[in-house]
């Protein structure tokens, strides 16, 4: 399904009854409707970062759902396409906290690369439609994702923004992991919370502190 070491950890979980209709119901959008990302990025999340390798995990809710911004990367989109008000949001914040400038893209896979997983809730959406693929089954799978995640015996550094993300707090249970949690990036919600909130340099403390190496979450330049 993936074509990595995730398909062994969720083998079980694609034989099951709701991830075999999720996978009938996803193909046949995809034959009729515009639907995002393009269905071979829909687990890019997962090629980029392997499930050994997880430092952090930032959770989104759905894929951008404007023509050809959604990469399958939570909150990241393709290099060339303008950056969205909450992506702005969250270098603004990167940049008050570590100095970094804004930079004149917003594709985020540096970080996916070096650990750190970009994950949607749900993992496809109908283009111009928020939250059409909510309730399908994907938040099922992913939930699972989640859980999987929490039985990792090395630290991981969950960052949770906005209440969609935040109710999937009480999956993390293993008091070796660090939740950060905030107001959401967009601007209906940034100046509640979010701003001043400091993720990026709280998880690299955190690592550091339990002897792994930090995340450098300054995005180049094209």
């Amino acid at each position: 399904m993936i074509g990595n070491g995730w398909d062994n950890l969720l083998k079980d979980e694609y034989n099951k009854e709701y991830f075999q209709k999720l996978q009938s119901f996803i193909i046949d959008e995809y034959k009729n409707k515009t639907v995002y990302p393009k269905m071979s990025e829909i687990f890019k999340a997962f090629l980029e970062t392997s499930y050994e390798n997880i430092k952090v995990v930032i959770l989104g809710q759905d894929p951008y759902h404007g023509e050809n911004e959604a990469e399958g990367l939570s909150f990241s989109v393709k290099i060339g396409i303008q950056k969205p008000p909450s992506l702005i949001n969250i270098f603004t914040e990167l940049r008050d906290d570590l100095g970094y400038k804004i930079p004149n893209n917003g594709s985020l896979v540096p970080w996916a690369k070096q650990g750190v997983l970009l994950l949607n809730s749900t993992l496809t959406v109908v283009k111009d439609s928020p939250k059409s693929h909510s309730n399908k089954g994907w938040e099922i799978f992913t939930d699972e994702i989640i859980k999987l995640i929490n039985k990792k015996n090395t630290p991981v550094v969950f960052i949770l923004w906005g209440s969609d993300a935040r109710s999937k707090k009480n999956l993390i249970t293993n008091k070796i992991h660090y939740i950060i949690e905030s107001a959401h990036p967009s601007p209906l919600s940034a100046y509640r919370g979010f701003f001043g909130s400091r993720p990026f340099s709280k998880t690299n403390n955190f690592l550091i502190k339990n002897g792994i190496k930090p995340i450098d979450w300054e995005i180049k330049d094209i």
